[in-house]
């Protein structure tokens, strides 16, 4: 699983120009999900995302999280995260999930997020056409992949 964190003070999806997730402070979280992906993988995204302090304090330093500034996320289903592109021009999305397993896995870490942060998750409409609006704050854009949870 693979995730591109963006700091942002206000983000939006639209689908058929109808916005179906808007908010202001907080994430825009990009979400990739490959076949190999485990539930063990979702929850300790899930924990990395909502403890991630990449939010000024006081000094200005990268030291709040988002519960610290009441802020919100919106999560975005991409499987073009697991886009490989070593050979020709055209990428291969071999490695990224079918929907059979990753519209599960999608909705499991919208409950996670929840449940981590005490707040409604914000979302895209999954395999739509979506178009994505943001601010970067700072920017400040963060990728994280399970694969990297066991190395310390």
């Amino acid at each position: 699983m693979r995730a591109v964190i963006q700091r942002v003070s206000q983000a939006s999806c639209t689908v058929d120009n109808k916005i179906t997730g808007a908010i202001q402070v907080g994430f825009l979280v990009l979400l990739g999900i490959e076949e190999a992906d485990t539930d063990e993988d979702l929850q300790w995204l899930a924990q990395k995302i909502s403890g991630l302090r990449v939010f000024g304090d006081e000094n200005g330093l990268m030291n709040k999280a988002l519960a610290d500034v009441d802020g919100d996320i919106l999560l975005i289903s991409q499987f073009t995260l697991f886009a490989q592109t070593k050979k020709g021009n055209r990428p291969s999305f071999i490695r990224a999930a079918k929907p059979d397993k990753a519209i599960p896995m999608y909705e499991n870490m919208v409950t996670a997020l929840e449940a981590a942060t005490g707040k409604r998750i914000a979302t895209g409409i999954f395999g739509a056409d979506m178009k994505i609006s943001l601010l970067n704050d700072g920017p400040v854009t963060i990728i994280m992949d399970t694969k990297d949870k066991d190395n310390h």
